[in-house]
């Protein structure tokens, strides 16, 4: 029975998340998350207080496994700390560059743009998300450090912030734009940015 309600509230989540990424915080009401998830009004409250719960809980819904990703990747023993965190990007780059339609529909980025001033819960919730990504980075980088792979003089905590806050400008730029060009140029600069 526990798995069961599990189950439909990660179909809440992922579902509704996705109607909520195209549409908007705004532009997406209860109504639209549930007919997404083909279950009825009622299911909703049972699971969230409000739309805000909804998207508090969708956030870490989705970008914690991502996280969880990001930080596996980050600490591979088979590899350096500069060639992991080169080949988890690349490996990304190379993910878009095989979509047959070049888009990217970022359900922190929307929200980002559309409520941080208007709810301080998701702005905090996605602060603590991107700061969360950045701390992986920051190990990854003073690790690189002590193994030689980037200057003894060099600030790994204000360049793992240029980094995580150059992609998501990378993200932005790819959504209006639908073209490789930012991500070739933050690549391209991420591998002389991480030279000894």
């Amino acid at each position: 029975m526990n798995s069961i309600r599990l189950d439909k509230r990660d179909l809440i989540l992922a579902k509704g998340s996705l109607a909520m990424t195209r549409c908007g915080y705004h532009g997406t009401g209860v109504q639209d998350i549930v007919q997404a998830a083909g279950i009825p009004k009622g299911s909703f409250y049972h699971y969230f207080e409000s739309k805000e719960d909804f998207a508090l809980q969708a956030l870490e819904h989705l970008y914690g496994p991502r996280l969880q990703r990001y930080a596996e990747a980050l600490g591979n023993p088979a590899l350096g700390p500069r060639a992991r965190i080169l080949s988890y990007y690349g490996e990304l780059m190379a993910h878009f560059a095989r979509k047959e339609k070049l888009e990217y529909h970022c359900f922190i980025g929307s929200l980002s743009f559309e409520l941080t001033e208007l709810s301080p819960a998701l702005a905090a919730k996605v602060d603590d998300i991107l700061q969360r990504g950045t701390d992986i980075l920051r190990a990854c980088l003073h690790e690189a450090q002590q193994a030689g792979e980037l200057p003894a003089d060099e600030h790994c905590d204000n360049l793992a912030d240029f980094v995580s806050n150059a992609w998501q400008g990378v993200l932005s730029r790819l959504k209006v734009s639908a073209s490789l060009k930012p991500m070739e140029a933050f690549i391209a600069r991420l591998e002389r940015v991480l030279k000894a």
